[in-house]
């Protein structure tokens, strides 16, 4: 939100249409309470529009672009066209979750008794984003509320709501450790190589699996790729170095990495 509640110009908005007349459609401005703004029909799609009807209706959810806000005379010209596909979805997801994190604050404030805006003040002044403040406290729960001057009792419904809630995306990446020994007791230094392979990091996932002679399967899963990608070359390096001590051979194999939805 803006100061004194108006959007700034080039920003991306979620309106829904309330009126289409033959030249203009007038949109009431979902993330600011009491705003409304107009789109002439030159704004709501590009090339010549016979009727406005067939690209706009009442009732629709529309993502815009602020072309000019009028604070005086309380106006907000808005363009539907300059807002591509990947702009619309990305915007609408932001919407969404900042809505979600709004009811959860207002399940946090029953909960716990304390005001509303309180508990969204704090929250915004630390993160900015309300959605990314509860991805964090699942997180980070234990090192980073502690930090926002919150009540005890706010603090744990805070941690109970998003636990119970968000669902942090998850990235895999994975490689394979080709690990040779032709000492007499190789298999066992193998055994020592897989165990350093998994060390104990937040926020990491390490699965290791055996493929056959000479091949082993490391995953790693994690929040994002830098942290993912980073904890497979420990855990690697951390086999090979095992390996090589022993004067045998060892060497990772990258072979790529994943996305999991929400």
């Amino acid at each position: 939100m803006q100061d004194e509640n108006w959007p700034h110009t080039s920003e991306l908005v979620v309106c829904t249409v309330q009126t289409i007349k033959d030249f203009v459609a007038f949109v009431s401005l979902d993330e600011y309470e009491g705003r409304e703004g107009l789109i002439p029909i030159s704004e709501v799609a590009t090339g010549w529009i016979k009727y406005i009807r067939d690209h706009i209706r009442e009732g629709q959810k529309v993502v815009c672009k602020v072309l000019h806000v009028d604070r005086n005379r309380g106006h907000i010209d808005l363009s539907l066209k300059d807002v591509n596909e990947h702009q619309r979805r990305e915007k609408i997801r932001e919407w969404k979750n900042n809505s979600k994190a709004l009811k959860w604050i207002g399940f946090a404030s029953e909960v716990s008794g304390e005001p509303k805006d309180a508990i969204t003040s704090a929250l915004t002044q630390e993160y900015g984003d309300l959605y990314t403040a509860f991805e964090d406290i699942v997180l980070h729960a234990d090192t980073n509320l502690k930090k926002l001057g919150l009540s005890k009792a706010v603090i744990e419904a805070l941690v109970t709501i998003a636990r119970d809630n968000v669902k942090i995306p998850k990235v895999t990446v994975t490689g394979t450790i080709v690990m040779q020994s032709n000492k007499p007791d190789g298999v066992n230094i193998i055994r020592r190589a897989l165990r350093s392979a998994d060390p104990k990091t937040d926020g990491a996932e390490i699965e290791l699996t055996y493929l056959g002679a000479p091949n082993y399967r490391i995953k790693v899963t994690a929040t994002d790729y830098k942290v993912a990608e980073k904890v497979l070359e420990k855990a690697a390096n951390a086999a090979i170095g095992v390996i090589e001590r022993a004067d045998g051979e060892a060497r990772l194999i990258k072979k790529g990495k994943t996305g999991k939805a929400a």
